[in-house]
């Protein structure tokens, strides 16, 4: 996988298997857990009761989980159960095993347990610090915290006593800071936040040849290509994991007729999937905008070399607005433009794009950016962003054909592996660093340039080329009559 932040290196190994690692131990003997309630399968956790799988999250003197399941256990078990009750049952187990400790033979153990403790809540926290925005798995955190550090303070005139003590101290610290960070960020974004469906004027007649369009700002497609990928890493990236797990939460809300109290808001998930129909709107605005077929047909081929630099660089998710954008129907039916529009590079991206055998063509330009991305040594080489809707339908049809449950009332773990694992690919993309120079103007264009509505769009498109049969008639004289109305 690509270098990314040191929360995911750390947390998910490089082939994200969730098999039992050597010297990580397993809790009781290999089996599972305590209750012996785990199926593990050539090494593989597979399936378990759910008490049995927080139990295996817990440590132990002789244990530490594995970090690929502490990531895939943490990330899927909101599914079940809110955090902050799964932090108040991780202190239960830890006090257990704290006094089982105090009472036995092994009470000289009880600062290494206390140290893997902080060490599980630190991943916790760096991983998920969204969970602990909530007062009461704050309060557990903090009551989990207490109870470790009273072995810490047994001697306190040892210089190296009040380790845990600190580094409990130092996770706190750093947690509030990622919390009023991201508070602050979401607020920003609130206050930046655009109408649900952003519409331009309703055109009465063309527009004036002179008025500025996207060639006027930026004629050069690489260029725009460079632009498009700034814009879409910095919105992908406040995209978090836990963002990813509210799709199935919601899911399983609506099926179950019941509303989710405790759902964090999924705002970076609309803002993003709005870019993708912006851009969409702003490229057939741009091209129906235009009064001259000669100047549309500039304007269509430089969006098809705009998209194919986008297929380059790896950024299919402005590839597929582009094209998305110019096959919408008051594009899609300018013939007389579309004919002088040399369309063998259109086809090809087309070609990519096709949605037969469940977009088998794309998936596989994806597998390979993927392993281009994988033995990169450039940020130019990593940069993979999918389609975004197909990364979440991917998401939704995993979760609807695998039930989370197996008929011995097990949890299906094998499903959350693979839902975390490609959680996780998709996390590692999104911490890809741009390597182009911004340039604001551009980005200013893109973001702000009006998009007209369907009706606006339709308009300009009749204008510029007739109805050329009767449902389109019949379509351009009912735009007509409520121009009419409205004047």
């Amino acid at each position: 996988m690509p270098q990314t932040s040191v929360v995911f290196s750390s947390i998910l190994g490089p082939s994200c298997s969730g098999q039992v690692q050597p010297g990580m131990g397993e809790r009781g003997g290999g089996a599972g857990s305590g209750s012996g309630d785990l199926i593990f399968q050539d090494g593989r956790l597979i399936s378990g009761s759910l008490e049995a799988l927080m139990e295996h999250l817990v440590p132990t003197v002789d244990y530490y989980p594995d970090r690929t399941y502490i990531f895939t256990f943490l990330l899927s078990s909101r599914v079940f159960m809110p955090p902050h009750d799964l932090l108040a049952r991780v202190g239960q187990i830890c006090l257990e095993q704290r006094q089982q400790l105090e009472a036995g033979p092994e009470k000289a153990k009880l600062k290494s347990f206390s140290a893997k403790i902080v060490q599980l809540l630190k991943e916790w926290t760096e991983a998920f610090p969204y969970d602990f925005q909530d007062e009461k798995a704050m309060a557990e955190l903090k009551a989990i915290a207490h109870r470790v550090t009273q072995c810490d303070e047994v001697r306190p005139r040892r210089p190296e006593n009040g380790t845990v003590k600190k580094a409990i101290t130092q996770m706190i610290q750093s947690l509030l800071l990622s919390l009023a960070t991201r508070s602050q960020l979401q607020e920003l974004r609130e206050k930046l936040r655009p109408p649900a469906v952003e519409k331009g004027p309703v055109l009465k007649a063309k527009p004036p040849a002179a008025q500025k369009d996207i060639l006027g700002v930026c004629c050069d497609p690489l260029v725009l290509a460079q632009q498009l990928t700034h814009i879409e890493l910095e919105r992908v990236s406040s995209i978090h994991p836990e963002d990813l797990m509210q799709i199935i939460s919601h899911m399983d809300s609506l099926d179950n007729h019941r509303c989710r109290g405790d759902m964090n808001k999924t705002y970076s998930l609309e803002a993003y999937d709005n870019w993708f129909n912006c851009l969409s709107m702003l490229v057939a605005t741009e091209v129906c905008r235009v009064v001259k077929k000669k100047h549309r047909t500039r304007m269509l081929e430089f969006f098809i070399d705009v998209a194919r630099e986008c297929f380059n660089i790896g950024n299919f998710n402005s590839m597929m607005a582009i094209i998305s954008g110019m096959n919408l129907s008051p594009v899609a039916r300018l013939k007389k433009t579309w004919s002088k529009v040399k369309t063998a590079k259109f086809d090809v991206l087309e070609h990519h794009m096709d949605p037969s055998s469940n977009f088998c063509n794309y998936r596989t330009a994806l597998q390979g950016a993927t392993q281009r991305s994988q033995m990169a040594n450039s940020s130019r080489e990593k940069i993979v962003i999918p389609v975004f809707n197909l990364f979440v339908k991917d998401i939704y049809f995993l979760h609807k054909i695998h039930t989370n449950h197996l008929p011995n009332g097990h949890i299906n773990f094998k499903k959350f592996w693979e839902i975390s694992r490609q959680i996780h690919e998709f996390m590692t993309w999104t911490q890809v660093e741009c390597p182009f120079e911004k340039d604001k103007k551009i980005q200013s264009y893109l973001l702000t340039a009006p998009i007209y509505s369907e009706e606006a769009l339709f308009i300009a498109s009749f204008e510029s080329e007739g109805p050329e049969n009767h449902m389109e008639k019949d379509s351009w004289k009912a735009l007509r009559t409520t121009l009419l109305n409205r004047a």
